[in-house]
């Protein structure tokens, strides 16, 4: 369960910094680590890799609490919990590069078995 943990929280950081290295070749390096007090119009995949990072966002605290409540409550099945664990982090690293990549369909396919993910660690804690 502590890998799919670290793994989630790479997947995270990995997520959030995508946005802002994708302006690099746009604004170049010099701009970049400025203060960048004009902001640049977004690109096509920088929108898309902060709407990416918005979405885990909102679900990416859900598999924190679940985390820890499985790994706390003695009679939570930890199989079950560690199932639904890397079901959602290997989604959501796939999940955003679909969503770069723009392809609708197979995006939110891949978002609802993420959702899955979360649904079998609510389960494990029953």
């Amino acid at each position: 369960m502590l890998f799919w943990i670290l793994i989630g929280i790479v997947v995270y950081f990995v997520a959030v910094v995508t946005p802002s290295t994708i302006l690099i070749p746009q604004i170049g390096l010099g701009s970049y680590v400025g203060p960048r007090d004009v902001r640049p119009e977004i690109g096509k995949l920088e929108g898309r890799a902060k709407r990416a990072v918005d979405n885990l966002r909102e679900s990416f605290p859900v598999f924190l609490g679940l985390s820890a409540l499985a790994l706390a409550i003695p009679t939570a099945d930890i199989g079950l919990a560690t199932t639904g664990a890397a079901t959602f982090v290997i989604a959501r690293a796939a999940y955003h590069i679909v969503y770069l990549m723009g392809i609708p369909l197979l995006r939110s396919a891949i978002w609802t078995v993420g959702a899955v993910g979360l649904g079998l660690m609510a389960i494990a804690l029953i």
